[in-house]
């Protein structure tokens, strides 16, 4: 008798285990990979991640199954593994949106890991939403170097949305936003990216971390990646807080083709293969003077290119 094989969407990876949800009739079963199954090409730590579509076959001795295919990705958000530096790992697959969780006191969300963020999502040519999360503490300090931050993505081309998951401020905006596509949220421990998904949709009543007046350092709530469907459309992804953003297979000539503001000047360099730093008759660098290219994103670009993962305080002193 001939094995019926499923389609289906992976829904939650916990290492060893997946849970698949099936094409069409919602059911979820869990499933693990056939013997050492890799994915060609791709030395991740995880060889399948929330977000593929696989097809896979039932046991019959038990109710699981194994996965026997993973579907071509249609892009992938990937790092380096925090415990193994020469590995990577994917965070999720075929993403419609790029979410991220913005905080900018306890924990404070530098520039320098949002801009490793978004070159790697735009890489894999993924939409990045900004989503600033603790509006009801913008005032005084906090409040001027949300107005600049904001200015600087906005001039280049990145949507931004200021919300309070404390106090559901903007919420309804952002649902609009989310409604309708695979999101896949991010950001530090503690930013309130599971506080913010049960604000928008109260049905998921996910766990989230104590903090104290909503300002302190949160935990880790999320230990595993996973979808969640949205009443009002669309899926979320939530992932484990990230501290840090490693970069993954990405050449020195390339990452300047990641930053929109001098990507439209790269043609204007003398040399093909400028790198923006120390080069003669360099368009990038002058557009730098002039002020069309922010001078923190600048910086954070050559961060990247001398390889860097550290976020920079570059506020402290201002």
């Amino acid at each position: 008798m001939e094995t019926k094989v499923f389609r289906g969407l992976v829904v939650k990876a916990t290492g060893s285990w997946y849970n698949v949800r099936v094409e069409n009739i919602q059911e979820i079963f869990q499933c693990r990979i056939r013997g050492n199954f890799r994915l060609q090409g791709i030395k991740a730590t995880n060889p399948v991640t929330v977000g593929d579509w696989v097809k896979f076959q039932l046991l019959a001795e038990e109710n699981a199954g194994v996965i026997t295919e993973i579907e071509d990705r249609r892009n992938y958000i990937i790092r380096k593994s925090v415990n193994l530096s020469k590995r990577t790992h994917v965070l999720a697959a075929n993403i419609d949106q790029a979410v991220l969780v913005i905080s900018l006191s306890n924990p404070r969300t530098s520039t320098g890991f949002i801009d490793r963020f978004l070159v790697n999502a735009e890489s894999y040519h993924i939409k990045t939403l900004l989503v600033f999360n603790k509006m009801d503490l913008f005032e005084g300090t906090i409040k001027k170097q949300y107005d600049e931050i904001r200015s600087i993505y906005e001039k280049i081309g990145y949507s931004c949305i200021a919300v309070s998951a404390l106090e559901g401020t903007n919420c309804n905006e952002l649902k609009m936003l989310l409604q309708n596509k695979v999101n896949m949220l991010v950001g530090h421990s503690g930013a309130g990216k599971s506080a913010l998904i049960n604000q928008i949709d109260p049905s998921l009543n996910l766990k989230t971390g104590s903090i104290s007046n909503w300002s302190g350092k949160g935990t880790h709530t999320t230990t595993f990646s996973e979808i969640f469907p949205l009443s009002f459309g669309g899926d979320i992804i939530d992932t484990p807080g990230i501290k840090e953003f490693g970069m993954v297979d990405l050449q020195k000539e390339e990452i300047s083709r990641y930053f929109p503001e001098m990507f439209r000047f790269l043609h204007d360099c003398r040399f093909n293969n400028c790198t923006h730093e120390h080069e003669p008759a360099c368009a990038v660098k002058k557009a730098l003077e002039h002020g069309e290219i922010s001078e923190i994103r600048y910086q954070n670009y050559l961060n990247i290119l001398h390889g860097e993962e550290m976020d920079t305080e570059e506020w402290e002193n201002r």
